[in-house]
């Protein structure tokens, strides 16, 4: 028996993303920018999809630009706002974003730019206060992350984005764990850029796209063709963008219906584990992504002379039981060091090894979650016995 338990990794290819991109490698592989029949099948396709990304986050159609994944997109609004000014200005991102920003934003950094990282609470969520204390008169943008990948803590971007936008400043979600899971309206909210990923809502891998608001000027991170409104030159990979916009289109249909299961899931979990006091919950109880449960081994039984045991551990023990969990971010899980995350949350350094996380998708079942609380205790008991 196999249990596949790191939705919020990747998620396995859904049948009609598949689909679209067997019609597209099959009849449709025209170059979309040549002017043939074969490159205006291809196009269309391109169009269509870009339509349907669209609808999910009810956006215009022209506001989407199709990238290789969240990586770039995170890439593409934080150098593509910076580019468009001659002299470095100041950038706001919190303590808990995604090594897509935190890298890129170390690398304005170095360029001059003034970076402020904002804390978290002990749930790792942002007091909007500390926003508004940080904005200055040179504040170019704003970046937050919507849902966090580690942790599953939802943001309150609504009211972040109100005092970002009120202080003169663009600004941008990593939304790539939020995007297809928890409703999202770019009309209403204020919001400038949106970065999401295909593979995390059930489309391939290997592309994504960025939000830009109708009127917002980016600087492109490269030259070439001028594909994508000049923003992302490259030959557009149609097959994969005909896979996410087909992922797009069963994501906005099962919206009202399908979180609400997860978050079933998610509860019949944490209700299991509650009387497991080796596991503390991480993140915010209450504003969370459906789909997430994270937790931190605290194993205050084991003499202070042992080695802690690290959430990487306890996944490789669950692997050998057929369970897929991860520790931690799936970015971050080959480095044996503190979780970032956890560590801005204020967890000493040997609790920031040893968190875990668990996310359901649309494959889990409850006998899924009840056999896996069943291994899970018994992989601790094991290791705990070990020491």
């Amino acid at each position: 028996m196999q249990i596949y338990l790191d939705y919020s990794a990747t998620t396995p290819c859904r049948p009609e993303a598949i689909a679209a991109m067997q019609e597209v490698l099959t009849q449709g592989w025209g170059n979309p920018s040549s002017l043939h029949e074969w490159g205006s099948r291809s196009a269309y396709r391109v169009e269509q999809a870009r339509w349907e990304v669209a609808q999910l986050i009810n956006a215009p159609t022209e506001s989407i630009v199709f990238t290789s994944g969240g990586t770039e997109s995170n890439n593409l609004a934080l150098q593509g706002v910076a580019r468009t000014f001659t002299a470095p200005q100041h950038l706001i991102i919190s303590a808990v974003e995604h090594s897509a920003i935190t890298k890129t934003a170390a690398m304005l950094e170095r360029q001059g730019w003034q970076v402020t990282q904002l804390p978290v609470d002990g749930a790792g969520r942002i007091d909007p206060k500390t926003l508004e204390a940080a904005l200055q008169s040179n504040t170019a943008l704003v970046s937050i992350i919507y849902g966090q990948s580690e942790v599953g803590t939802l943001q309150p971007i609504e009211a972040l984005g109100h005092l970002a936008q009120q202080a003169g400043a663009l600004f941008h979600t990593d939304a790539v764990q939020a995007v297809g899971r928890v409703p999202i309206d770019v009309g209403r909210l204020p919001i400038d850029l949106l970065s999401m990923s295909a593979h995390k809502l059930y489309g391939p891998q290997g592309v994504g796209a960025l939000y830009v608001k109708p009127g917002l000027a980016l600087r492109p991170l490269m030259g070439g063709g001028g594909q994508e409104q000049g923003l992302r030159s490259g030959t557009q990979p149609v097959a994969m963008i005909a896979g996410f916009g087909a992922a797009a289109v069963c994501a906005l249909a099962e919206i009202d219906h399908e979180p609400p299961r997860l978050v079933k899931l998610r509860d019949r979990l944490l209700d299991q584990l509650q009387s497991c006091p080796t596991l503390k919950l991480t993140g915010d109880p209450h504003h969370r992504l459906p789909h997430h449960a994270s937790f931190c081994l605290q194993l205050s039984n084991i003499s202070s002379n042992a080695p802690p045991i690290s959430g990487r551990t306890l996944v490789k023990q669950m692997n050998l039981a057929g369970i897929g969990i991860s520790a931690g971010s799936a970015c971050n899980s080959g480095k044996i060091q503190p979780s970032p995350t956890l560590t801005a949350m204020g967890y000493t350094p040997h609790l920031a090894q040893a968190g875990i996380r668990i996310t359901v998708g649309q494959q889990t079942t409850e006998a899924d979650i009840d056999w896996t609380v069943t291994a899970l205790q018994q992989a601790i008991a094991l290791l705990t016995d070990a020491q």
